[in-house]
């Protein structure tokens, strides 16, 4: 069924302009796909909520063409320490405070509203992306070619409606989106009612500093985080017996806080109750419908991974929506989106789930993955790098789904500016020099750049792994291994 003539149309529509949904809308347009944005809100809500994130995601803004701006405004994280009643530290999340093998530092603090407005006004650059605030989605009405969007204009009450190739929900999670997929969630057991306190310091306080500090108290679990600049955060778990309006009021806001703060020490910008959860949405994609972010799947906070694992989702299905609207892929390549992205997620959330048992008690064996040195010493949390779930492949598969690092080339330049959103065949320096002409001609053809830079840290990774070349995809994951030329080929072909 063919869209009416006066209907506008798009290759895409977002619902939804948080931070996953302006990133999306970022990528797609750097692949010139006509883009429309509708957010239900009429502007970025002024409160922060998500307070961090990674080097992974770092990496992303530098692909978008962001990371200056973004690195202006953050503030680079230190570790966090999970400690009993009395203060003995029972883990060690040490975050090394200096650039990692991303090319970034492991953990950035930020103010969320200057974050969502880099990446907004980073939209005014494509002619191809078209905002609207506002407006609130009623209907999704799906076609074999195409959904037509149907939304309401919340100042004015008029409807209007669009025709989109694909509709994506950035929706959050109450989403608009996966209701109308009409699947449920996975329940991943974590379901508890926290304070969230904000407050903005009035003077240098050097006791809160940079380093987070779980409060592992099975009588009121706590946590404090840093957010940069002047704001910080407390978190406290509510007692079966609280009442969340009760505990919110202000008095009782700075009576908890009062070991660390007072009212002379700072200002209290928000004290609201919020209920964490841990789960992932049963069905990511139906038809031409797609979820990502909240929508797709909720984390606690304790790991800092909530806003981290929706850009990773769409920096995962970006380049595969690009790839489909060029014909250079069937609509099956979108099939992968879901199957890898979902375990991925599962592991940053398993453990985000073990994070939060251990805060609640002191049994610090709860927490997986870690190092001891000593029975009486911490044990040691290090940086989960979980690979993606089974999807892309081609030829040696042992690195397959495995994040290939970002370092420096022999010019000085990091790997993914030289890469730009391309996918590039990386080899040994002198592996290069046994492909025939016709391989490198298939690879001109197909946009994929070949990299054999003499750099250490391309180098040092081949002599460690044993093959001479990867192909790594537009978003910096493996899709496969070769030590021959025939399997340059072979993985040429597959992609």
């Amino acid at each position: 069924m063919l869209p009416p003539t006066d209907q506008l149309t798009f290759d895409i529509a977002i619902i939804g302009l948080g931070p996953v949904g302006a990133t999306l809308a970022n990528i797609l347009g750097q692949y010139e796909l006509s883009t429309i944005i509708l957010e239900r809100d009429p502007a970025t809500y002024h409160l922060p909520r998500a307070v961090a994130f990674d080097d992974e995601v770092m990496r992303i803004f530098q692909s978008i063409e962001l990371a200056n701006e973004i690195n202006a405004i953050v503030e680079v994280g230190a570790g966090a320490h999970f400690v009993d009643k009395n203060g003995k530290v029972l883990v060690n999340w040490a975050r090394p405070q200096e650039v990692g093998p991303n090319g970034w530092f492991l953990n950035y603090r930020f103010h969320q509203p200057e974050l969502e407005g880099i990446l907004r006004k980073g939209l005014s650059r494509f002619s191809s992306v078209k905002t609207l605030l506002h407006r609130e989605v009623c209907s999704l009405i799906e076609y074999e070619d195409g959904v037509d969007v149907e939304y309401k204009d919340l100042k004015t009450g008029k409807l209007d409606n669009i025709r989109a190739g694909f509709v994506i929900g950035c929706d959050g999670a109450n989403s608009f989106t996966r209701n109308r997929i009409g699947r449920g969630f996975q329940d991943l057991g974590f379901h508890e009612p926290w304070l969230v306190v904000d407050v903005i310091l009035k003077k240098h306080m050097p006791d809160l500093g940079p380093q987070s500090v779980h409060h592992c108290n099975p009588n009121r679990s706590a946590t404090y985080v840093f957010l940069a600049g002047n704001r910080r955060r407390w978190e406290f778990r509510l007692k079966p017996e609280d009442d969340p309006i009760d505990i919110s009021r202000p008095e009782n806001v700075w009576s908890m806080l009062n070991q660390w703060i007072g009212p002379d020490d700072a200002t209290l910008e928000r004290a609201i109750v919020y209920t964490f959860h841990s789960s992932i949405a049963e069905q990511w994609l139906r038809g031409r419908l797609l979820i990502a972010g909240d929508a797709a799947h909720q984390t606690p906070p304790f790991m800092g991974q909530g806003m981290c694992s929706g850009i990773r989702d769409v920096f995962n299905l970006g380049w595969k929506l690009d790839r489909v609207f060029k014909g250079h892929a069937s609509e099956d390549l979108l099939e992968t989106y879901e199957i890898e992205r979902k375990p991925h997620v599962k592991a940053f959330i398993d453990l985000t789930v073990k994070m939060g048992q251990l805060i609640n008690t002191t049994a610090s064996s709860l927490v997986s993955g870690t190092v001891s040195t000593a029975a009486d010493e911490p044990q040691k949390l290090t940086q989960l790098r979980p690979t993606l779930g089974v999807g892309l492949s081609a030829c040696r598969t042992e690195w397959t789904g495995q994040l290939f690092p970002q370092p420096r080339l022999q010019s000085g330049e990091l790997l993914d500016d030289l890469v730009g959103r391309r996918s590039a065949i990386l080899m040994r320096h002198e592996f290069l020099q046994q492909l025939p002409r016709q391989i490198i001609i298939k690879m001109e053809k197909l946009d994929i750049i070949a990299i054999n830079d003499p750099a250490t840290g391309i180098q040092e990774w081949f002599n460690n792994k044993g093959i001479n070349a990867v192909l790594i995809r537009p978003d910096r994951y493996i899709l496969g291994g070769a030590r021959t030329v025939e399997e340059v080929d072979t993985l040429i072909k597959a992609f």
